[in-house]
Parts: C-alpha cells; structure tokens; sequence
C-alpha cells in the first residue's frame, strides 16, 4: 500500500481566496485603480522587503516584523545592520522611495500602491498576517497645502463608492486640534494622552479613565476633559463651537480647529454624508502631525476601520530635506474578509468563460479552435470543450460552471449558431461579428444579502 498525505492543515491569517473570490478582489482592484487615476494618481510598486532600521522608524514594534534571512544562515547573520524584513505596510516603503527618488520626481508627487503586506499579529476576525493594502499619498518639498487633507477624503469616498460595497463613513480628526488641547490642559506629553484616547472604542471610558491617570498622570478635570473632548462627532463645523466651551485655549488648538472644519466643509459640499468630525479618532502612530482618517463599512461598524491615514511631516526627511505628506490606506482583504464572511458579495459566474464552444467531433476541434480565436480576437472570453459528447451533455458542463452561452460549430454547410443556455434563445450566429451583452462578457460583481 503507498504512503498516504496527512491532511494539510491552513495556516491562520493567510488567506486563500477561492477562484471566484479571486476574480472579485481583482475586480474591486480595478475599480480602485481606475478611481485613484482618475484623480490623478501615479503607480508605484515597492521592494517586498526593507532594512530593519527603516521598518522600525514608524514606531512599530519589532514582534510586527517578518525578518528575512536564509535558512543556511551564518551565526549571527540574522541580527546584521543590515538584516532585511518583510514590509508591515506601504507608508514606509513610500518615504524611502521618495528620499531615493527626489531627483526624478515631479512634486507634489501623488501615488497610488496597492501590494501585499505582512505583519506578526495574532490573528482574528478581520485581522491577518498577510493581506492586500490600497494606499493613496501625496508628497511635496518642505511644505504640503493644507488642501490636500481636504481632498484625501473625496478620493476615497470616489474609489469606495464605484465598488459594490456597503458604503463608507469617514471619521476624521486633527492632532494639532487634540495635542493643542491637552497642551492647554497642563498635559505635558500628549502622545501619552493620544495613545490612550485611541483605545476608547476597545477598552471604553472607565478604562481609558485609569489609563491616562496610570501613564499620563492627568487629574480629575483633565480626565473629564478629554473624555468630554472625545464625545464630541458632527457632520458640519458646529464641532468648532462644542470645544470651545470646554473652556481650554492653546494656538496648536486653535490651528487645528480651523483646518479640521476646512476638512468637513468640503466633504459637506463635495460629497454630502461621507465625513464627520470625530473627536475621539487619535490613531495611535506618533508620526501623524494634522488631519487623521478612520472610515468603516455602514453595517459593519463593530469590526472597526478599514481604512485609515493621515497628514505625516517628518517621515520622509534627510538631512535638511523635508518630504511632508498625507495618505490613506485602504484594507482591500479586510474588507473582502468581512464582505465574503457575511455572503454580501456574489459574482454573476464562477469562471472568467463568456462563451463554450461545444465539439461535435473530435475531428472538428480545429474548426472548433478557429471559433473560439475570432472571438477571443474581439475580447470575448472563450473555452473550446474538452472533449466531443452529446450536445445536451456538453450543455451540462457549460450551465455548472455558469457559462452562459454555448457555440454550435456549424457541420455540414449548416451554419453556426449559438445558444443563451439561461432562455433557451438560440440563433445564427458568425463568430466575426456576433457579441454577448455587455453584462455577460465577463462575470459581474454585485451585493447580495444574507449569509454564507
């Protein structure tokens, strides 16, 4: 008796899409390209990998790192300066190229990535090791217009909504408005309070409460201060008059008042609903230095953000050259996990097949082969059966797989024709010039409800 394969076992937070779901995310890919060029957004693709000391600068922790060596490798060569590991996100991959690349960029340099990942995480419910990112950056020299923070949100509101996906809220804040005021407050080291503010959706206020007295020694008032600042969201500038009287001055607050509401009274009068000014939004990254973004998926709500971002001044810096920047990062598998564990996305086929062109004979699979070329020549995807059977058997095949039309070669002078195996229409048909509706060319993605 041979040796049996034990049963192979996944391994969690890589995710494996079936065909169909791949076809998808290709699809939504597509969508988010065409979006982002739209807007005037250039490609980019990074190195997978990059030098230890640089993945570090973000202010990750080192457990979040895949490190690169060989497996033969030499005692000690793992740990070298120039150990190399594996990307946790596209940001800073993005200011090296940019430091690297100054001299033939055209600033401000707008790009678009969208790339694997991989970060050492636990992994959970929408939560991987492994996983697709959708980032949109804009850099310049030495100085970035604060326009810019207002255009971010459009652009993803733009590339979200051609997708057919819940839609998506954006949730938006400024840390010169949130450092400025717990400056204003006596609190001498914000990013102690900011850290702990960005857990109130995780952990809740009583916890958050004992965590600012823990590591940012806050008294009393300054605790209910900031957790008063945190409970304040609007869809329009009246966020602007709900701080004030929270009775705290500081220029850094007053700066950041007036960019945030620049921020939402664009997004009001661009694209109504897609944006709120959100005092609780911190994003933990130290490296952030405006306007910060977090959006979710409406319905979706308790799985967290999807994308998210912001305005950073001093990643990209060498020297006495400054590469300020803001970008946004779009989780492409997040949001694939969720939609495809809730059964919200189907696909009109399972195959890419528009057209099965059906083998009387195996005699006739050259004929049959020209058939599928002329179509194939006018972007129609084709498949020749794999071998000859009756019609009604190869029909079969074709309706299992979705495939909605089935080509009859013509035998005997008789001439083609082809059949809509879904109405049960057939017609003559020349293959130089016949051509399905534009919606069975190639499979659709469409929202569905339900679960899977």
């Amino acid at each position: 008796m041979g040796a049996t394969m034990a049963r192979l076992t996944p391994i969690s937070g890589f995710p494996e899409w079936l065909p169909w779901q791949r076809m998808i995310e290709q699809r939504l890919v597509d969508r988010l390209r065409a979006a982002f060029e739209r807007h005037g957004f250039s490609p980019l693709e990074t190195r997978a990998v990059e030098p230890l000391d640089q993945l570090l600068r973000k202010g990750e922790t080192s457990k979040e790192v895949y490190v690169l060596r060989r497996l033969q490798a030499e005692p000690g060569e793992e740990i070298a300066d120039d150990a190399l590991g594996l990307h946790f996100d596209l940001t800073v991959p993005f200011a090296r190229f940019v430091l690297e690349n100054a001299g033939r960029l055209q600033f401000p340099f707008r790009r678009y990535q969208i790339q694997k990942v991989w970060r050492g995480e636990r992994p959970a419910a929408g939560r991987y090791r492994e996983f697709c990112q959708a980032d949109i950056d804009i850099v310049d020299r030495e100085t970035l217009p604060a326009h810019y923070e207002a255009e971010l949100p459009l652009v993803l509101g733009d590339a979200l909504g051609s997708l057919p996906i819940p839609p998506v809220g954006i949730r938006a804040n400024n840390r010169k408005l949130c450092e400025g005021f717990y400056l204003g407050l006596g609190l001498d080291d914000p990013a102690v309070v900011l850290q702990a503010v960005d857990k109130l959706d995780k952990i809740g206020p009583q916890r958050v409460a004992e965590l600012l007295a823990e590591t940012a020694q806050a008294g009393e008032a300054q605790i209910k201060a900031c957790l008063a600042l945190a409970g304040i969201s609007t869809g329009d500038d009246s966020f602007v008059p709900a701080v004030r009287q929270l009775g705290v001055e500081h220029p850094l607050l007053d700066e950041g008042l007036a960019e945030l509401a620049a921020v939402v009274a664009t997004a009001r009068e661009h694209a109504p609903g897609l944006l709120v000014a959100d005092m609780k939004i911190a994003r933990g990254l130290d490296y952030y230095t405006g306007t910060v973004y977090e959006a979710q998926l409406r319905g979706f709500e308790s799985a967290g953000a999807v994308c998210a971002g912001g305005r950073y001044d001093n990643l990209a810096t060498s020297g006495t050259d400054r590469y300020p920047g803001i970008g946004l990062s779009i989780g492409v598998t997040r949001i694939l996990g969720l939609l495809f564990g809730a059964g919200a996305l189907a696909l009109s086929r399972q195959v890419p097949t528009c057209v099965f062109v059906a083998l009387p004979a195996e005699s006739d699979r050259p004929a049959a082969n020209r058939i599928a070329a002329a179509l194939r020549r006018r972007d129609i995807p084709t498949e020749v059966s794999a071998s000859p059977a009756k019609y009604g058997k190869q029909i079969k095949v074709a309706a299992r797989r979705g495939i909605p039309f089935v080509w009859f070669p013509g035998v005997d002078g008789a001439p083609d024709e082809v059949k809509d195996i879904r109405s049960g229409e057939q017609l003559v048909a020349d293959p130089e010039c016949w051509g399905p509706p534009d919606d069975d060319r190639y499979p659709v993605v469409t929202a569905t409800t339900g679960e899977s």
